[in-house]
């Protein structure tokens, strides 16, 4: 959506000097609309050739990371290039370094230099381990920073071999949004104040965050079982943390449907007396009638068979209908493949088709009331704005433009 007069964050200019997946962070400022300027050393980022599926010559990563922004090519160690990117400060909201920390510092391009030519900017470093500590300068990739946080499982194959099981990926994902999350306030606070600031986050603390519950229950468990118990329907005992704690739930728990699986969730006493009634076995709730709330009827057995015949007599699509009519809570269990064509993924998220990005791809989930949806343009081709950008972002005219192109500052 470069250069519209559409979205919430239109007249917000952000520059990213990015490598593969940390772009992220700014693509979620972009598909709210703002000028997103991508400077890319000669060759280009290559996050166009890595990971799958590579589509038409790009990689899917790319097509959907940088969708909405312009890039522009810089030779970072031509001091004319240096220049030019000071320019594009001058009149930006902030700075996005999405690589290793300090790695603009080395261009004479660290927060420091960029106030003396914009006081107000933002400056915010996104890196894999941070800025600090022993890891800082450990090379890593997304995945690393998931099995850091203790979110991915070693697995082992019918040989012994240990392998990556598949997992929904943390880091890569949460540390762009937290980070989008930082730069936009502080922007509020720069445009209110005149003051810029410097922050940095790293990729595996956010995968960390996003894990806080069972972190957290592991150290809350370190104090005496007088102090920190479980829920009182389960007589105080203590749950393994997180999910992991959900195994042993009989009225709160994954069942097969007559078609595939759903998710059953009456762990409050109103729900399941709902659902008991409406399929005709109150003898069930008159038996188990359980606690106000958060009662799964641990290691109940018997009633896991009792529900296990029950819900193998309706498709999952019935039993969907089924919950909402009787008020009572099941959900569908869909896998990556499955959940395009599940209709609350259709009515929610209408896709991007690849005739206008390349790939089809998924909208920012993100409605505003009374707007139409942003469109993003094509991720672009390594320089492909940069004419674009000197002209009419900095100003410079045709003679300017071909003296940086003669000394080298594009590449």
């Amino acid at each position: 959506m470069s250069g519209s007069d559409r979205g919430l964050l239109n007249g917000v200019r952000v520059i990213e000097s990015s490598l593969l997946g940390p772009g992220e962070l700014t693509s979620f400022l972009a598909d709210l609309g703002a000028d997103v300027i991508k400077v890319e050393p000669p060759q280009g980022d290559y996050i166009r050739r890595m990971t799958w599926p590579i589509i038409e010559g790009n990689s899917l990563m790319h097509l959907h990371i940088h969708r909405g922004k312009r890039s522009i090519t810089l030779d970072l160690r031509q001091p004319e290039a240096v220049a030019v990117y000071l320019d594009l400060v001058r009149g930006a909201d902030a700075v996005v370094e999405a690589m290793r920390p300090g790695a603009l510092a080395k261009r004479g391009l660290g927060y420091e230099q960029l106030r003396e030519v914009n006081p107000r900017i933002v400056f915010c470093s996104l890196s894999g381990y941070g800025a600090t500590g022993p890891y800082r300068d450990l090379p890593a990739h997304g995945i690393a920073f998931d099995t850091w946080a203790g979110l991915v499982p070693a697995a082992y194959d019918d040989e012994g071999f240990c392998y990556l099981p598949e997992h929904p990926s943390m880091g890569i994902h949460a540390g762009p949004l937290l980070g989008a999350l930082a730069v936009l306030a502080g922007i509020t606070r720069a445009r209110e104040t005149g003051a810029g600031s410097e922050m940095e986050l790293a990729q595996s603390d956010a995968a960390a965050y996003m894990d806080w519950y069972r972190i957290e229950t592991w150290r809350a468990y370190e104090r005496p079982e007088s102090e920190v118990t479980g829920n009182a329907s389960d007589d105080y005992e203590r749950r393994a943390p997180g999910t992991a704690g959900m195994r042993e739930g009989v009225r709160y728990q994954m069942y097969e449907s007559s078609d595939g699986h759903i998710l059953f969730m009456a762990s409050e006493r109103a729900f399941w007396k709902n659902f008991c009634e409406a399929v005709g076995r109150m003898d069930l709730f008159e038996r188990w009638p359980g606690a106000d709330y958060a009662d799964h009827a641990r290691n109940n057995r018997e009633m896991q068979r009792e529900l296990r015949d029950i819900f193998r007599t309706r498709t999952s699509k019935e039993w969907i209908a089924f919950g909402s009519e009787v008020n009572t809570p099941i959900a569908p269990v869909n896998t990556s493949k499955t959940i395009a064509d599940d209709p609350q993924f259709r009515d929610r998220f209408p896709w991007i088709p690849m005739t206008r990005l390349g790939a089809d791809e998924m909208p920012l989930p993100v409605k505003v009331a009374g707007e139409a949806p942003a469109e993003p343009t094509r991720a672009p081709t390594a320089g492909e704005h940069t004419d674009e950008v000197l002209r009419d972002v900095l100003g410079y005219d045709t003679a300017r433009a071909e003296q940086l192109r003669q000394a080298g500052a594009f590449g």
